[in-house]
């Protein structure tokens, strides 16, 4: 297990990142972020804050000098948007990560990759890390998540320049549907649809999901970096399910969270088949007419909402000893503290 590193974490000062940063300082690594912002509450931990752009080499590259490893948590997120925009960010900037690993003899990098790499149109139970990446998407996002997942982990076991019988050891870790306090993404958005009551159950509402607890995601990024090296340790060019201990049923899940936000209950619900449809509708309408924004409803949200999506975590507890720190319970108590003070969306 390797201590005491130099780690730069991309994307730090995001809802995952930020703990991941947090973690790695207590556990007695050095850290840095870079992102495009200063975050005071992480530097009066003693993590040191870099500002500037993924996609600027130089700026990357004098980041990354004299670090030991690299957690990349930095991306695009969302359902819906210009493809060229995702791959851009997505997969072009984790390019520019392996190349500034590689140029500056970094020897560690995990990856934060996403279950939708491996989520067509088809429910998934149960799944493991042999599932194959689909043929098609049905969004920008999983496919631009997928092409930077499949370079990183093409990256393990190259050479590092100058430095002779060293190598790249990469990894790439895929927690499910991340919450928690402050969670900027997945909780404001149901709470905010909820609402609006514009929130429709999708299905019969007994479809079963994996869900992370924020610490959950960040234990495992800790643990895979801690195990990682370049002589053939179990996590070096491994892709890696996270999640808690087990899935939910989506819309009982979702029910809990919008009772303890004294929201609306949903009521409406449409058969799998029908939202669907309606979510190719309604993408053509709104590539068609960019002026609308994003519609409420797309084919992959459909599918995500409507179907079964959860998986084995066993090659992770194997390979580097992840179990959930935090129960889905617990989880779900820690975020309403706060919200029960603020409003959430």
């Amino acid at each position: 297990m390797a201590l005491d590193m130099r780690v730069l974490i991309t994307g730090g000062g995001g809802f995952l990142g930020r703990r991941v940063a947090v973690m790695l300082r207590g556990r007695g690594h050095e850290v840095a972020v870079f992102g495009r912002h200063r975050y005071p509450e992480l530097e009066r931990q003693g993590i040191v804050c870099h500002t500037g752009d993924l996609l600027a080499p130089a700026a990357l590259e004098t980041v990354c000098a004299g670090r030991d490893a690299v957690v990349h948590a930095a991306a695009l997120a969302g359902v819906w948007g210009d493809a060229r925009t995702y791959f851009r960010v997505n997969s072009q900037g984790t390019e520019e990560v392996v190349r500034a690993c590689l140029q500056q003899g970094i020897s560690r990098l995990v990856f934060t990759s996403s279950p939708s790499v491996v989520f067509g149109n088809q429910p998934i139970s149960g799944g493991d890390e042999t599932l194959a990446y689909p043929a098609r998407y049905l969004a920008s996002y999983p496919e631009s998540k997928a092409a930077a997942e499949q370079r990183v982990l093409a990256a393990n076991g190259t050479p590092l320049p100058g430095q002779p019988g060293r190598r790249l050891a990469a990894c790439a870790l895929r927690p499910h549907l991340i919450y928690g306090p402050e969670d900027p993404h997945l909780l404001p958005r149901l709470c905010d649809l909820a609402r609006r009551r514009r929130l429709w159950r999708i299905g019969d509402g007994a479809n079963r999901v994996d869900v992370t607890y924020v610490d959950n995601a960040a234990w495992a990024h800790v643990l895979a970096l801690e195990h990682l090296d370049n002589s053939g340790s179990p996590p070096a060019g491994r892709a890696y399910f996270i999640g808690d201990a087990a899935p939910v049923r989506l819309w009982d899940w979702a029910g809990s969270m919008l009772a303890r936000a004294q929201l609306p209950p949903v009521y409406r619900h449409l058969s799998l088949t029908t939202a669907l449809r309606l979510g190719g509708a309604l993408e053509k309408l709104h590539r068609a007419l960019p002026c609308l924004g994003e519609p409420w409803l797309t084919r992959f949200t459909a599918a995500q909402l409507g179907m079964d999506h959860f998986f084995r975590h066993t090659r992770a507890e194997a390979d580097f000893g992840y179990a959930p720190i935090i129960s889905s319970d617990e989880g779900m108590a820690r975020c309403f503290p706060g919200m029960e003070t603020r409003p959430c969306g």
